[in-house]
């Protein structure tokens, strides 16, 4: 990476006692491929886009892996490993049999091994594909530092207790942003993310049987034309169908804002931006065509990519298991 400036080496000492982020992190930079793999993101990029073209559904996957990996142990690839005992994070309630895009990142991570073997980190892989998947399908590009590398420890349970649930309270949100580091504004901002993906049912069901333990209730903050329509796609207590998250499931735009202020938001929690002011103002501001909504979800990004490095870290060779 060449010799460093007395004026930048001090700004690093300044970064390593004032940041958040690890001392491996100050030494990184979009261009930390520059000379040991210079094809890394073009590599990244092209199958991403291949990948997006073919299934349009893995942009949302691509960027959920991204954030699921971020907020539990920063943004180290530990959601990818495996666990003989079924006890990793991928393995987690709000992860396992949903998380997608696993096979498609082992696939990019085998193409950057035959061409600079050990040098491109899972973790920034994760981070590239989660930002060109999602410019892919209409989202603004956002700034990556690269550099990262890859965790040794991945626990189910960890990602159990951070990870945001699909039935948490606007405080409950709140606070599970603000232990990485985001305020309630960037959280409102990050929930945008739920206009690219689809869900499960089981995230649904119980808005619309027996809510609150109370017997034959629906959820009444969810539109009655919509909780009807979810009825007849998740019966009460079968799997039901896959759900798309707004009505332009495979587009990034501010319809999933709009959603949600007219009450069609499908999980509870999108719902519950709605019970604080800071958070219905927001939702109303990016409900609107030409909100800056996609310029501060990519700021947003930028910001959680950069989420705690693991400090005792490695570049994995293959992204589901730790070197041996």
């Amino acid at each position: 990476m060449g010799s460093f400036a007395p004026s930048r080496l001090l700004s690093m000492l300044g970064l390593i006692l004032l940041a958040t982020t690890t001392d491996a992190h100050s030494y990184s930079g979009a261009d930390y491929y520059k000379d040991s793999c210079p094809q890394a993101a073009t590599i990244v990029t092209d199958m991403v886009n291949n990948f997006v073209k073919a299934n349009k559904n893995l942009a949302g996957g691509f960027l959920r892996l991204h954030f699921h990996d971020c907020f539990v142990r920063g943004c180290d690839a530990s959601v990818l490993l495996n666990s003989p005992t079924n006890t990793a994070e991928k393995d987690a309630r709000p992860n396992a049999g949903s998380l997608r895009g696993f096979h498609e990142i082992d696939q990019i991570k085998a193409a950057l091994e035959a061409q600079c073997p050990g040098i491109v980190s899972c973790a920034d892989i994760l981070a590239l594909a989660a930002r060109d998947a999602t410019v892919k399908v209409g989202g603004q590009s956002w700034s990556l530092d690269l550099g990262r590398k890859d965790g040794k420890v991945s626990i189910s349970s960890e990602a159990d207790a951070q990870l945001p649930s699909p039935f948490a309270t606007y405080d409950q949100l709140v606070q599970n942003f603000s232990a990485v580091g985001f305020t309630q504004e960037e959280m409102v901002i990050l929930s945008g993310g739920h206009t690219i993906g689809r869900s499960s049912c089981g995230a649904v069901q119980p808005r619309l049987y027996n809510f609150d333990g109370v017997a034959g209730l629906t959820d009444p903050s969810i539109d009655a034309s919509l909780a009807k329509q979810l009825k007849k796609k998740c019966p009460e207590n079968e799997p039901g169908s896959t759900l798309a998250m707004d009505s332009t499931k495979n587009t990034f735009d501010h319809l999933y804002f709009k959603a949600v202020l007219n009450n069609k938001g499908l999980f509870q929690s999108d719902a519950n931006l709605l019970t604080n002011p800071v958070g219905k103002e927001l939702v109303t501001r990016y409900s609107k065509a030409g909100s800056s909504f996609s310029s501060d979800f990519a700021a947003a990004m930028t910001k959680m990519s950069n989420i705690q490095w693991a400090t005792d870290g490695e570049v994995r060779r293959v992204c589901s298991i730790i070197n041996q």
